[in-house]
């Protein structure tokens, strides 16, 4: 398991198989998200550019407000139903 040590200004460097996983390059930012008592480090290196059309699916026409939240309400009512139900 790769380790690290942390610094007396509290900086740490990150083991380049960590670093070589996330594709992190110099420059790039990392958010630390505290989880049932543990940290979760992510990476924060996508360009918005990237995400361009990943919710586009082609031949596909948009949904509207009104259809979103008829989706939701319906995906909603659904998961209660199956909370209440214990499953």
């Amino acid at each position: 398991m790769p380790t690290a040590t942390v610094t007396s200004k509290g900086q740490i460097t990150l083991p380049k198989d960590v670093r070589d996983d996330l594709k992190l390059r110099p420059g790039d930012k990392v958010e630390f998200e505290k989880r049932d008592g543990r940290y979760v480090l992510r990476p924060r290196n996508r360009s918005i550019m990237e995400l361009a059309g990943i919710l586009h699916r082609p031949g596909s026409k948009a949904m509207t407000i009104e259809e979103m939240d008829e989706k939701l309400a319906q995906a909603l009512a659904e998961d209660d139903e199956r909370i209440r139900a214990g499953r």
